[in-house]
């Protein structure tokens, strides 16, 4: 196991200097033919526009919160939210179908090129927060702390850890003691996640119950005494019980949440982006511009997730 696991977002903090020239490039780029004004030139009531913002189940939520608190900015402005993972996200940003990709990993560089290739413009990559990937358990399982190798020795394929007591754990009420691994379907960004920065590229182990979004993930293991899955950190629930993670067992552990992200003290968090063909223009570069302003990063922390520092924040 690779216990030097890097931390994708910490080249994603920006300094203020580089988040004032993000800002001054929004603010700076033409505002094409949409506009959320509510007029258009000639004090005509501007035309709807309508944003499609696809990808990440991890922030599916998280979008769709921004998506209604933007109405009240810009009544004339509709974000259309779907998720189906990162690389669904992707793809349909590299045909050019949509606006807005989410996504929980960063764009690869052929699905980069494939978007240059097919739409003429390159992506554009926007931070918009952080999260916390929690590893999740049942809420009366007893254990409370694992390390990135035990992870991977639950996940990988060819891995060591099949049951419950080969972690010294014996779970009250439990039928059996094989360990129920709940993962995601592989067009997942969190999936890819895992699979780079705990399993170090390796293949999963075949017969975990793949589930479609990050909500359906946790809600298994919170019926599933035996269960084990990993989410975004903005999906836990009383129901479920979030490990806390150490490098290797002569580390610290520690909990997934804002301080520890942010102190980077966590093992395994990132950074969330979204994705635009091209330097966004009009209505998008406002939305975009206010995702990462203070009142959009309200929405990010009030979804659970860890929001931009200051100095990386955009002034609208």
């Amino acid at each position: 196991m690779n216990q030097n696991v890097r931390y994708p977002f910490v080249f994603k903090f920006s300094t203020a200097a580089a988040a004032a020239a993000l800002t001054v490039s929004l603010l700076q780029t033409g505002c094409g033919n949409s506009n959320t004004s509510g007029l258009d030139s000639g004090g005509a009531p501007a035309r709807k526009v309508t944003i499609q913002n696809k990808g990440s189940d991890t922030m599916v939520n998280l979008a769709q919160a921004w998506a209604e608190e933007y109405k009240k900015v810009a009544s004339d402005v509709n974000v259309e939210v779907s998720g189906g993972g990162s690389g669904v996200g992707i793809a349909a940003l590299e045909k050019g179908t949509i606006d807005i990709a989410n996504a929980s990993r960063n764009m690869k560089t052929e699905e980069i090129e494939a978007a240059k290739k097919n739409t003429g413009k390159e992506p554009k990559e926007f931070v918009v927060g952080y999260d916390a990937l929690a590893i999740y358990v049942h809420k009366d399982n007893p254990l409370n702390e694992i390390t990135l190798d035990q992870i991977a020795q639950i996940y990988v394929e060819g891995g060591t850890i099949t049951k419950w007591s080969d972690l010294g754990v014996t779970i009250p009420g439990a039928s059996g003691d094989e360990i129920v691994r709940v993962s995601r379907q592989s067009s997942s960004g969190t999936y890819e996640f895992l699979r780079e920065h705990v399993l170090n590229k390796k293949d999963f182990k075949l017969g975990s119950r793949d589930m479609n979004g990050s909500k359906e993930v946790v809600e298994l293991v919170s019926s599933t005494l035996t269960a084990i899955g990993y989410s975004g950190m903005g999906y836990a629930t009383p129901a479920v019980k979030m490990l806390k993670v150490k490098k290797t067992a002569g580390d610290p552990a520690f909990e997934p949440n804002v301080a520890n992200t942010l102190a980077k003290t966590y093992p395994i968090a990132r950074s969330l982006q979204v994705y635009t063909l091209g330097e966004p223009q009009g209505a998008l570069k406002n939305y975009v511009t206010w995702m990462m302003s203070d009142a959009g990063q309200k929405v990010v922390e009030a979804s659970g997730y860890v929001p931009l520092p200051a100095e990386a924040r955009a002034k609208p």
